[in-house]
């Protein structure tokens, strides 16, 4: 027994080689003549490829096009005095971040630091005005502190986090909008004013906080042992899901007006988020369907056992392990649904890309598609991929796929 653990022991490479970045090389890239070989042959193409987009980027690329219409891409014609909403909804976001990141993620992440220092990064920036530079570092400050109190916290934040984020949906459309009151402290803002990043993010919050409960009810309501429901539910679904989304989008510009009298019709963004939530709840649905079905019947049986009615049941015991089940699916869908908000721009809505475009029509910046795509393509890029690390964190924290 003593022989052959000193004869493992004896195998293993010395520490310089298995935990520093020369050993991890050899052992991952130039372990045989033929890994050798595909290493540099791979690091020879990633070369011819980067190289002249690197030199377009570095020394060709012509970014005034974004310098000039920065706050066109990023709120449209949203009025300038008015702006301190919006401000107002990304320090509600970062503290809601900061706490959710201390009272949730327990060790050390690259993610955090990079949300920290891009805005630290940003007031670099020397185009950006003072204001600007310190509205950055108020977010900064504000994720900084609380992250410390979620940290501090602890388990005992999380069941007000989740209250904290429900409101917080409805409150950034409130806020945004505004609302009549006899000081004006607040004026409504026309919906026709809305655009670029601020819109899609609007179109996205709208379209998952009202698709989700509608979606959930389709679900149940597609398993019902009723007929009615269930045959009306299964009709939505399939029909809905039948179709692009294009086709909902106008059928919703075009018929939802229909639905209401002349001097109360809503506006086209109205219009484009009933479309979108319409077309978003049937794809939940058959996700939050799945999830139903993957729960074992004992589940039932033991809460039936215990006296809960079918109520209790489906609320307290089958649903909460259902959605669990299928976080994954969900994030995915709601990435789907953040970059699909770029077709109301078919109907006429100055979203992110139809911002882009309308910048690309004016005759100085002909010729500046590349710079304009690339800029919107990262932004799309970077919140889409948080949206998917915020997914796997949830999975990890709720033990998803473990036993």
């Amino acid at each position: 027994m003593t022989d052959g653990i000193a004869s493992s022991a004896q195998i293993l490479p010395p520490p310089t080689e298995r935990f520093t970045l020369l050993g991890w090389l050899r052992r991952n890239l130039f372990s045989t003549w033929y890994n050798a070989l595909l290493t540099v042959a791979g690091l020879a193409l990633i070369y011819a490829i980067l190289k002249p987009f690197l030199t377009w980027l570095l020394t060709e690329a012509e970014w005034e096009v974004i310098q000039v219409n920065f706050r066109l891409l990023m709120l449209g014609q949203y009025p300038p005095e008015e702006t301190w909403r919006v401000w107002t909804c990304l320090y509600l976001l970062a503290a809601n971040l900061g706490l959710s990141w201390g009272a949730w993620v327990r060790r050390r992440s690259v993610i955090g630091v990079v949300l920290l220092g891009v805005p630290l990064l940003l007031t670099l920036y020397p185009a950006l005005a003072a204001s600007i530079r310190w509205q950055l570092l108020a977010l900064d400050a504000i994720g900084l502190v609380a992250f410390i109190v979620g940290r501090r916290a602890g388990i005992r934040l999380r069941r007000w986090l989740l209250i904290l984020w429900v409101l917080y949906f409805p409150l950034v459309i409130l806020l945004v909008r505004g609302f009549a009151t006899p000081q004006e402290i607040i004026p409504i803002v026309p919906t026709n004013l809305w655009g670029g990043l601020l819109l899609t993010f609007l179109l996205t919050i709208v379209g998952i906080s009202f698709s989700f409960p509608l979606g959930i009810l389709l679900a149940l309501g597609r398993r019902s042992s009723l007929p009615a429901i269930r045959w009306a539910s299964i009709t939505y679904i399939e029909v809905v899901r039948g179709v692009p989304l294009v086709t909902i989008l106008f059928m919703a510009s075009t018929m939802v007006p229909l639905f209401f009298s002349l001097q109360d019709r809503p506006d086209p963004v109205l219009r484009a988020m009933i479309g979108i939530t319409l077309f978003s709840a049937a794809y939940l649905a058959e996700i939050v369907r799945g999830g139903l079905q993957a729960i074992p019947k004992g589940q039932y049986e033991a809460s039936h056992a215990l006296g809960l009615s079918g109520f209790h049941t489906t609320i307290f015991i089958v649903l909460p392990q259902a959605l669990r089940l299928v976080i994954p699916v969900l994030m995915g869908l709601f990435i789907a649904l953040f970059k699909d908000t770029s077709l109301v721009a078919i109907i006429g809505l100055l979203e992110l890309l139809g911002i882009a475009r309308s910048v690309l029509a004016q005759p100085q910046y002909v010729g500046f598609q590349r710079e304009v795509y690339l800029f919107i393509s990262l932004i799309y890029w970077i919140f889409s991929y948080m949206m998917s690390y915020i997914s796997q964190r949830v999975e990890s924290t709720l033990g998803v796929g473990e036993r």
